[in-house]
């Protein structure tokens, strides 16, 4: 895979929404040039091209969209949103919040950083899927 190509970056530590995500924009020819980091450090450490990015991602190729979850272990989503929210090459990424989340504090919080979107995770598989195809179509085909 080339990371340099990326154009979703899926942070998202459930082994069932990241699989159902991955599969629904797969249906709809959206995940082509899709990664899946497990947890907000391993997001960091693509986006800023460290850890175990180093030497086989450049920085300057950011992906088109982040889906960014905000519950997972290491650091959580907010943390990393703020954090390429404040770097200065980092800061145009597109970041959609897709959480279970529907807590206000959270939606202010996430907006307040630069969140583009915040998205609650519909429980139901239809909802569920219905909500990544629309996120991926307007994302991926329709924003420029």
């Amino acid at each position: 895979m080339n990371y340099n190509l990326v154009e979703i970056l899926l942070v998202e530590d459930n082994p069932d929404d990241a699989e159902l995500t991955i599969r629904e924009l797969t249906k709809h020819n959206m995940a082509g040039n899709l990664v899946h980091v497990k947890d907000g450090e391993e997001a960091l450490e693509f986006i800023f091209a460290t850890g175990k990015y180093k030497n086989i991602r450049d920085v300057a190729h950011l992906p088109r969209l982040m889906l960014l979850d905000i519950q997972m272990p290491k650091v959580n989503g907010i943390e990393v949103l703020e954090k390429i929210k404040l770097d200065p090459l980092t800061k145009s990424i597109p970041v959609v919040i897709l959480t279970s989340s529907n807590e206000s504090p959270d939606i202010t919080k996430c907006y307040n950083l630069g969140a583009n979107s915040y998205i609650v995770k519909p429980v139901n598989f239809d909802g569920f899927s219905q909500a990544i195809k629309n996120i991926g179509t307007y994302w991926i085909s329709l924003n420029k």
